[in-house]
């Protein structure tokens, strides 16, 4: 398995718990609150969707599918590029509307389908390039911004897992 092979797997594993997390849930459920300090699900899939979105599209070079496809006018939101929910007050957090889970997985679905297509291009020497990003030092690469994409998409597909169990009132063991 090569570095495209291995880096899509990871992505599609994203999309499969996203999916399992919120088909079929209502968009009640989709907004509850486990209690006044956690995200809601449907903010979760939202937001690890968007942060894909704007990262692959900024490596990519191209307009972020939430603008260009109008994915914005779907979750009844402005076309802003920078809302990705990163740095989101838990005010703004419960502010947040979701839409249908069907919305938040053909949401993912698009993005995904635009990261593979980026993937296929990379080169390794292509993972090597340094962004021209000044505030971090050091300043980061491809790679390590890929990195920063799958870790973030997996802490929030563990927090959506988490969630789901909640929302379940699931246990460990039977009662």
């Amino acid at each position: 398995m090569d570095m495209t092979d291995l880096t899509i797997d990871h992505f599609s594993r994203v999309r499969g718990l996203l999916s399992r997390c919120i088909d079929g849930l209502t968009v009640e459920q989709l907004m509850k609150q486990p209690d006044e300090n956690s995200n809601p699900l449907g903010w979760t899939g939202w937001h690890l969707t968007r942060t894909q979105d704007h990262e692959i599209s900024g490596l990519a070079g191209r307009e972020q599918a939430w603008i260009e496809n109008g994915w914005h006018e779907r979750f009844g939101m402005p076309a802003d590029p920078q809302n990705t929910g990163t740095g989101h007050s838990m005010d703004e957090v419960r502010a947040f509307q979701s839409p249908e889970a069907s919305v938040i997985i053909g949401y993912y679905d698009a993005v995904y389908a635009r990261t593979q297509e980026f993937l296929r291009t990379i080169t390794p020497e292509a993972l090597d390039r340094v962004l021209n990003e000044p505030q971090w030092d050091p300043m980061p690469t491809v790679g390590v911004r890929l990195v920063s994409v799958m870790h973030d998409n997996s802490m929030h597909t563990g927090e959506m897992s988490y969630l789901k169990g909640m929302l379940e009132r699931r246990q460990w063991y039977p009662a």
